[in-house]
């Protein structure tokens, strides 16, 4: 079982040559909310996640995941509560200004894991009931370094912690479609 450090991000646009990006489909559902149960595909890859409450800074929670083939999937999809959530994923590189110099300088594995490309903006594109929603998130080796991150310019507000920007509140949204 490991600990999701990340932090979330609403943006001001999208990024510039979007589609040059590696990108993944990802359809889920909610099997529970409070903690979360997840069941997702993400191209044609199936999975259980169990995610407990987050920290009260809004940063960390327990994550753990279980691998599920299409049968299963398809089983557990059916009987989720409240909205399925569809997104293309965008796995972006870090931007360049997001740690000091002096930082990576004295934090070589930070500037490796940067490098490989370890740690990336995963830009979510909303589709379906959500089309138009679009978040920001970064996930991090620790807290600290969470913390000293410098948000990329096209981001605006932090909304990490706050639970009517996690996929699961979002599943239990009510939608009104016009």
């Amino acid at each position: 079982m490991g600990v999701e450090i990340e932090r979330k991000f609403t943006i001001k646009s999208l990024p510039e040559g979007l589609e040059r990006f590696p990108c993944h489909r990802i359809e889920q559902g909610y099997l529970n909310v409070s903690p979360a149960v997840r069941v997702r595909r993400e191209d044609d890859s199936y999975y259980m996640t169990y995610k407990g409450n987050r920290n009260a800074d809004g940063i960390g929670q327990t994550e753990y995941n279980m691998p599920l083939d299409a049968k299963s999937y398809g089983h557990l999809i059916a009987k989720a509560d409240g909205n399925v959530i569809s997104k293309r994923r965008y796995l972006i590189p870090l931007n360049d200004d997001s740690f000091t110099k002096e930082f990576l300088r004295d934090h070589p594995d930070v500037a490796d894991m940067i490098r490989n490309g370890d740690m990336k903006i995963e830009l979510d594109v909303f589709e379906g009931v959500y089309r138009g929603r679009v978040l920001a998130e970064v996930e991090f080796p620790s807290k600290e370094i969470a913390l000293l991150y410098n948000p990329a310019s096209w981001f605006r507000d932090d909304v990490s912690g706050d639970q009517r920007y996690s996929n699961a509140y979002m599943s239990t949204e009510k939608i009104v479609l016009a």
